[in-house]
């Protein structure tokens, strides 16, 4: 394992569709050598989630953390970084595809480990269906909502070559993370 350089905002490999991995190669050395950096490297950093071309491989794999039920809302909005909280776990989703359930979408703030120190709002589907492979090569299905959703939509956006600032719908948002902290944050 090892942590991984993170490629920033203007790198190529941030904008280009990543390559599908071949179920046959999921459970080899590389891949799985790649999701234990990748893990590594989100921890490191405290990302909510990291895909493989922000650490400059252009396949189809993300990681993420997973959080319970309860813990969803406990964050400010899929903004690159975690709260503290207890561990439950790391998922890695190779391959993956992203259908909306339902149409009811949520404005939220995000970020990203690769675009440091911004934040805006986003629109994204609040209920989403998650198919793909785990690190196993097995296949899954995921329903998720809320943080979890948006950490799932950010981290596939990263894998067609989509930043979050493109989804924005105004930049009107966009704020330094000095900025965001102080008028825009979540209180107690």
């Amino acid at each position: 394992m090892a942590i991984l350089k993170i490629a920033r905002m203007g790198h190529p490999v941030l904008r280009v569709k990543a390559k599908t991995v071949p179920p046959s190669e999921i459970t080899g050395a590389a891949i799985q050598g790649l999701v234990d950096s990748m893990v590594e490297t989100m921890g490191e950093y405290h990302g909510a989630g990291l895909a493989a071309p922000q650490v400059h491989e252009g396949v189809r794999i993300f990681v993420a953390q997973l959080l319970a039920d309860d813990e969803e809302d406990e964050g400010d909005g899929q903004d690159g970084t975690a709260d503290p909280a207890p561990d439950p776990g790391v998922i890695a989703i190779i391959n993956p595809e992203i259908t909306p359930v339902g149409r009811h979408t949520v404005d939220d703030w995000e970020g990203c480990l690769s675009i440091p120190d911004l934040r805006g709002l986003v629109t994204r589907h609040r209920d989403i269906k998650l198919r793909g492979f785990d690190r196993e090569g097995q296949r899954i299905e995921i329903e998720a909502s809320g943080f979890m959703a948006r950490v799932f939509q950010h981290e596939t956006d990263h894998l067609d070559g989509v930043l979050f600032l493109d989804r924005m719908k105004t930049l009107t948002s966009l704020s330094f993370m000095e900025e965001y902290s102080r008028y825009h944050a979540k209180r107690d």
